[in-house]
């Protein structure tokens, strides 16, 4: 049972990589697709460490650093969004900072 919920899990976190790797155009889809591996991790740690009965306090900082990741992703969207318009990766370039 324990078995088929890891491949399942497995899954979801090759297809949030596939997304991550294959989807340059817009930074929400990249960023998306890194909150769905986040949650995959999530799922993945959450069922190791009830199944070996380990404390679930690691489970709590790691959801408050990934909440933390996601609201750094949102406000660098904001800014870009604000200071070119939209969210292309080629309407910008490092040198035009």
């Amino acid at each position: 049972m324990f078995m088929y919920l890891y491949m399942f899990i497995f899954m979801f976190f090759i297809i949030g990589l596939f997304v991550f790797s294959s989807n340059r155009k817009h930074l929400l889809t990249t960023l998306l697709s890194l909150e769905y591996i986040v949650l995959s991790l999530f799922m993945c740690m959450y069922l190791y460490l009830s199944v070996f009965n380990y404390e679930i306090y690691f489970m709590m900082m790691f959801i408050v650093f990934s909440v933390c990741e996601g609201a750094l992703g949102l406000s660098i969207l904001v800014s870009m969004i604000r200071t070119h318009g939209n969210d292309y990766f080629q309407s910008f370039s490092i040198l035009g900072c």
